[in-house]
């Protein structure tokens, strides 16, 4: 199976000043050989974590983590099918009441689509994504 990263991975991994390399790495010596990719919304997330930045050296040091992610791995895009089935999800989740991020809800649905899992950091919110394979990390 593979698995679709959640942002927060990639975050943490930039913090402690990883390349993608080593998170990739590091993800694959808990899960074993895996194919790792993203979801676009990661990208839409660490873009914003770019801008966010409050000094020049830690803008350049999450734009460049961010290039080298675009560089060297499998970034899936937001296709019909993904925006229709997290709608599907959406719908049905909210209907009952409950509410998921919509970060959360495509990354989730990009997974899904594909017949991969989510290796995340917060496994809370995405356990409110029905048939999702999560692997905590």
């Amino acid at each position: 199976m593979g698995l679709i990263l959640d942002t927060g991975i990639l975050i943490a991994g930039e913090r402690r000043r990883e390349t993608v390399k080593q998170v990739i790495e590091r993800v694959q010596s808990v899960l074993g050989e895996t194919e790792a990719a993203l979801s676009t919304v990661s990208i839409v997330e660490l873009t914003h974590g770019i801008y966010r930045a409050k000094t020049d050296a830690d803008r350049e040091r999450r734009r460049s983590f961010c290039d080298e992610i675009c560089r060297d791995m499998i970034v899936h895009p937001v296709s019909l099918e993904i925006a229709q089935l997290a709608g599907k999800i959406e719908g049905e989740q909210a209907a009952q009441g409950i509410a998921i991020a919509f970060e959360d809800l495509v990354i989730g649905a990009t997974a899904i689509h594909l017949g991969f899992g989510v290796a995340t950091l917060n496994v809370k919110h995405f356990k409110l994504i029905p048939g999702l394979d999560i692997v905590s990390l």
